[in-house]
């Protein structure tokens, strides 16, 4: 991967997290690229398919980030007003409790308006 490339990747299969990556093209005013990790070659950027059916990640340069902490980095690299909002989930109480809410909601991403039996998690 490009040094510079800033790359959001999410599940193309869930109809909750498309329509949030179409909001957050938006509020990013496409300044990041965000793919389906079906569309992507996940081994060539060290990724899984089990990795990324379960939490967005997000490449910037050489450094990772996924979950919550993947989305709040992507609102602070987009250099737009959404940037404080991310700075805000980085605080460290705010941050643990996004990554609880992130996951609890991933968890159940298929229960919630628009989701589909395509957005449940995969059984580990």
């Amino acid at each position: 991967m490009s040094q510079d490339r800033q790359l959001l990747i999410f599940d193309g299969d869930c109809a909750i997290c498309s329509t949030s990556a179409r909001l957050l093209r938006k509020m990013t005013r496409n300044r990041i690229e965000i793919e389906p990790y079906q569309r992507l070659d996940l081994a060539a950027l060290n990724l899984s398919e089990e990795l990324t059916s379960k939490a967005v990640y997000y490449l910037s340069g050489t450094k990772r980030y996924v979950a919550a902490a993947a989305m709040a980095q992507v609102l602070i690299e987009s250099r737009t007003i959404w940037a404080l909002p991310g700075q805000i989930i980085k605080l460290p109480l705010i941050r643990n409790l996004a990554k609880v809410v992130y996951y609890k909601i991933a968890a159940n991403r298929h229960r919630l308006p628009g989701g589909t039996p395509e957005c449940s998690m995969p059984r580990s």
